[in-house]
C-alpha cells in the first residue's frame, strides 16, 4: 500500500465520521493524518513498525492506526464507519460539490442509501425542499450524477496502464513468454480508458484462462469469452478486461490490429492498389498478407513512416507518414525544468528547497514556482507581503544551489472579469505568470471564452493554465471556443501548458495540433503540489506526442538560461495599460 492510498484511507475515514456527525477534534486528528501522510516524500510502507512514529513525526496513537492499515488494508475506526454506513452512502461521498454534512441530510431525512434514489429525489424536486439545499443545488447534483454516470466504467490513464501491466507480467510467469503486450487504448495512450486489452502468444490458452479466472479482482464474463479470449471486468471500477490469446506467429499482426483506431487501419494507404488491383489497400489489409516480426516492417512495406502507437488515430497521420514528414516527437528526456508547481507558501507539501532540490538531484535544470494568488483563499494564496517573502527566499537558494535555477512565478487567478490577480507592480514581479480559472466554473462558452481572452491580453501573462479546468471522470471542463483562445495566444504569445495531472491533461491533446500549427508553444506542467507530482510529465509528454508536439516546440525543453532570457525579452516588452496602474505592493 502506497503513501497515495494511505492518505485515501485516512481521508474517507475523516469523511465517514463527518457523516456520522462524530467528535469534530477527532475528526481533525483523522485528517491531520492523513495530511502529514500526504507530505512524506518516502514511502511509508517499508519502514518498520516500531520505527513510524520517529521516521513519520505521527502521534503513538496515530502511527499505531497506519501500522494496522499497512497489516490489514484497514483499521479498526474506518472498519468501523463502513460497517455503519451502507455503501451506497459511501460511493455518494465521491459525488463532486456535496460534502458529507449535505449527504448525512439526504440519507437520514430522505432515506437515500445509493445515486439511484439521490438521482430519483433530484429529478422528482424533492431534494430542493431539504434545508440547506434549493434549486440550485439540486441541478448541480443532477448534473453531477449524469457525469458519473457517463464516467462509469472508465479509469484514468495510470490506473488503467498499471492493471494492463500487472495483467501482462502475470501472463508471461504463467505462460513463461515474453510475447505479451498491453494493446488498445492504453497503448494509443488515450487519457480514459473503457477497455483494457492485452495481446498474448500461447500454445496454452486454457492455463490462460486458469490464470485470468484465479486473479482477484477481475469477474469472467462466460457469454463473450471463447476458447482465444477471455473478457470480463476488473470488480472494482467496472472497467472491461479483454485478453485475446493467439499463436506466436499471428502476435505482432494482432498486436498491431488492436493497436489502432479503426480510422488508421481503414484508411487508403496512398498509391498502394488492394489484392489483385482495384481500390487503394488499407493498413488493416496490408496486415493480413503475410506475417511480420516487428511492427516497423509493416509500415516500411507499405511505403510509410513508422507510425508510434499514440498517433495511430486516423487523424492525418498516414499522410504524413508517407511524405515521411512525421517529425521526431518530444521524449521525457528532452524536459530540462519543471514549470507551474507549488509549494508549502500556499497549498503544497514541500517546502521550496524540497521541491527544488529534487528536481535538481534528478538532473534538471530549473525548477517555476507557481503558488496560489491571493484570491485563493481556500488555497492559502499569496498576499503581496508574502509574495516578497518567497521571492526574498528564492534569491538566497539560487545563490545556493547555483547553477540550479528557481524561476519566482505565481499561478495568478483569473478573475470573473478575465482580470487577474495583483495589481502591475506585484505582477512586474514575477519571471513568469501562468493564469488560471479556479472559480466561476458555469459561464457559457461566451462568457468564459471572452474571459479568458482578456487573462491572454494582459500584458502580463506569460502561460495560459488548464484551460477548460477539466478533471477527467470527475467534473466536465467550462465550455470555451478552442480556436478563438488558441488564436489569442499566437496573437499574444501566450504559453499554454499541458497539465500533466492525470485528472487534468489538459490542453486537450485534440487541440494540441492546431495550437503547433499556429505557432503556440506548449508547456509540460506537471502541477506538483508533492515531489510524486513530478512524475505526472510523463503523462503530460504522452499527451503532447498524441497531438505531435516536439521538442523544439516545448517551452521547458529549454535550457534555463533560454527559459531565463525568454521571461526577461517578455518582461522588457510590457508597457502596463493605463487600467493596471493600481498598486497593491504599496
Amino acid at each position: 500500500m502506497d503513501n497515495r492510498a494511505l492518505t485515501r484511507a485516512f481521508k474517507l475515514a475523516a469523511q465517514l465520521m463527518e457523516l456520522h456527525d462524530e467528535n469534530p477534534f477527532k475528526i481533525r486528528a483523522i485528517e491531520g493524518t492523513a495530511n502529514a501522510l500526504d507530505a512524506l516524500s518516502f514511502p511509508v510502507s517499508e519502514i518498520e513498525r516500531s520505527g513510524l512514529p520517529d521516521r513519520t513525526g505521527l502521534s503513538k496513537t496515530a502511527a499505531a492506526k497506519v501500522a494496522e492499515l499497512l497489516d490489514t488494508g484497514t483499521f479498526s475506526e474506518l472498519q468501523r464507519l463502513l460497517e455503519a454506513t451502507p455503501p451506497g452512502v459511501v460511493e455518494m461521498l465521491g459525488i463532486k460539490g456535496i460534502g458529507p454534512k449535505k449527504i448525512r441530510s439526504l440519507w437520514r431525512e430522505l432515506g437515500i442509501e445509493s445515486t439511484e434514489q439521490l438521482r430519483e429525489a433530484a429529478e422528482s424536486d424533492q431534494v430542493s425542499k431539504l434545508k440547506g439545499f434549493g434549486k440550485k443545488t439540486q441541478e448541480s447534483i443532477l448534473e453531477a450524477l449524469e457525469f458519473a454516470g457517463q464516467s462509469k466504467g472508465k479509469l484514468l490513464y495510470p490506473q488503467a496502464e498499471q492493471l494492463a501491466e500487472d495483467i501482462a507480467q502475470r501472463l508471461r510467469d504463467a505462460l513463461k513468454t515474453e510475447k505479451v503486450a498491453v494493446t488498445g487504448e492504453i497503448r494509443r495512450r488515450l487519457e480514459t480508458v473503457e477497455t483494457v486489452r492485452v495481446v498474448a502468444a500461447t500454445d496454452q490458452p486454457l492455463k490462460a484462462h486458469e490464470l485470468l479466472n484465479s486473479m482477484d479482482g477481475l469477474t469472467a464474463d462466460l457469454r463473450r469469452s471463447g476458447p482465444f479470449a477471455w473478457r470480463g471486468t476488473a470488480t472494482q471500477s467496472g472497467v472491461q478486461v479483454e485478453v485475446l490469446l493467439v499463436s506466436p506467429e499471428a502476435f505482432t499482426t494482432e498486436v498491431f490490429l488492436n493497436s489502432a483506431a479503426e480510422e488508421h487501419l481503414d484508411e487508403a494507404l496512398p498509391g498502394v492498389e488492394g489484392h489483385g488491383g482495384g481500390a487503394p489497400a488499407t493498413l488493416r489489409q496490408w496486415a493480413r498478407r503475410e506475417q511480420f516480426q516487428q511492427e516497423e516492417a509493416l509500415y516500411e512495406k507499405a511505403g510509410l513512416q513508422f507510425v508510434v502507437p499514440e498517433l495511430r488515430e486516423g487523424l492525418g497521420e498516414i499522410a504524413l507518414a508517407a511524405d515521411k514528414k512525421l517529425p521526431r516527437l518530444l521524449q521525457d528526456g528532452d524536459l530540462r525544468g519543471s514549470l507551474h508547481n507549488h509549494s508549502t507558501y500556499s497549498d503544497g507539501n514541500h517546502s521550496l528547497r524540497e521541491m527544488a532540490t529534487w528536481l535538481r538531484d534528478h538532473g534538471y535544470e530549473y525548477l517555476g514556482i507557481c503558488d496560489h494568488s491571493q484570491a485563493a483563499h481556500y488555497a492559502n494564496g499569496l498576499g503581496p507581503e508574502r509574495v516578497r517573502q518567497q521571492q526574498q527566499e528564492i534569491d538566497k537558494l539560487n545563490a545556493e544551489l547555483a547553477p540550479f535555477r528557481i524561476f519566482k512565478g505565481i499561478e495568478s487567478d483569473i478573475l470573473g472579469d478575465g482580470s487577474l490577480d495583483y495589481a502591475p507592480d506585484v505582477l512586474a514581479s514575477f519571471d513568469f505568470i501562468v493564469a488560471s480559472v479556479h472559480s466561476n466554473l458555469k459561464m457559457d462558452e461566451r462568457k468564459a471564452t471572452d474571459r479568458l481572452l482578456r487573462a491572454i491580453e494582459n500584458p502580463y501573462t506569460t502561460m495560459l493554465g488548464h484551460p477548460t479546468g477539466r478533471l477527467l471522470l470527475r467534473r466536465q471542463g467550462y465550455p470555451i471556443d478552442y480556436k478563438a483562445v488558441i488564436d489569442a495566444c499566437a496573437k499574444h504569445q501566450v504559453i499554454i501548458e499541458i497539465n500533466a495531472n492525470p485528472w487534468r491533461l489538459d490542453l486537450d491533446w485534440r487541440w494540441v495540433r492546431y495550437a503547433l500549427d499556429q505557432g503556440v508553444q506548449l508547456s509540460i506542467n506537471p502541477d506538483a503540489h508533492h515531489t510524486d507530482g513530478y512524475a505526472d510529465m510523463r503523462y503530460g509528454v504522452l499527451m503532447g506526442r498524441k497531438g505531435l508536439l516536439t521538442k523544439e516546440m516545448t517551452f521547458n525543453a529549454k535550457s534555463a538560461d533560454e527559459a531565463a532570457a525568454y521571461f526577461e525579452a517578455r518582461k522588457a516588452n510590457i508597457t502596463p495599460p493605463l487600467e493596471y496602474k493600481k498598486s497593491l505592493f504599496e
